[in-house]
């Protein structure tokens, strides 16, 4: 398996520990808010699972997990043998994944090769085509949020938000249907560089706009919070 890019040290990727965040290249969605042009396009440098794997037998008394992140790593077929190798190291491993993939999720799940799973919510069910600029089955999305909250492992629902295409009616129907999971987050768009659309094409919300929602659906997650 390849890698285009690593983030050798991480304290906020994995919820309370240190952890080493590995990028893959390629993505099925084309969400055009997106900060990972590069990955998306499948550009950057070129990781060895070789190199990865010697990393992390130099680093094993410093990093407490792995978290594996995109680009979209349910794409590549060797994702499941790599984390394998990566769990008996005795590391924890969290996917970062945007649910399309749900066969594999559930296999990565009931095999107990991950700790800790992050999934990306793009839109309300009836707007996720839209949103992701892709024709998707939307039923696979459906079945990896259930898979998710029906699973024993910790886990996040998360929601990058920008006024051009997500209404605050847009993020509240968003939360009502994810209703009951553990963690739910709401991450403000930020612009830059390296927007997959390009730079000055989406805004932000701002922050008062934001309390206002989070006032109406913080009740109905174990934990809510709204990233900046």
């Amino acid at each position: 398996m390849e890698f285009k890019g690593h983030q050798k040290s991480s304290f906020i990727d994995y919820p309370d520990k240190i952890c080493t965040v590995l990028f893959t290249g390629g993505c099925n969605f084309r969400c055009p808010y997106c900060h990972n042009s590069d990955l998306v396009n499948n550009k950057g440098e070129e990781l060895t699972e070789g190199i990865v794997l010697a990393y992390l037998d130099k680093r094993k008394k410093m990093i407490d997990a792995v978290c594996i992140s995109g680009g979209e790593p349910t794409l590549h077929r060797g994702l499941y043998d790599f984390i394998k190798k990566i769990k008996d190291k005795d590391y924890l491993v969290k996917l970062d994944t945007n649910g399309t993939s749900p066969d594999i999720l559930k296999k990565l799940i009931s095999d107990g090769l991950l700790d800790y799973v992050a999934m990306d919510i793009k839109a309300p069910i009836d707007k996720y085509n839209k949103v992701t600029n892709t024709d998707i089955d939307i039923n696979k999305i459906i079945e990896s949020i259930d898979i998710v909250k029906n699973s024993d492992i910790d886990y996040e629902f998360r929601t990058t938000v920008c006024k051009e295409l997500l209404t605050a009616k847009d993020i509240i129907e968003i939360a009502q249907y994810l209703k009951g999971s553990k963690r739910y987050y709401v991450q403000n768009f930020r612009d830059g560089a390296t927007v997959l659309a390009g730079k000055n094409k989406f805004s932000s919300y701002d922050i008062e706009t934001l309390k206002k929602i989070e006032e109406q659906i913080k009740c109905h997650f174990d934990t809510f919070k709204i990233r900046s």
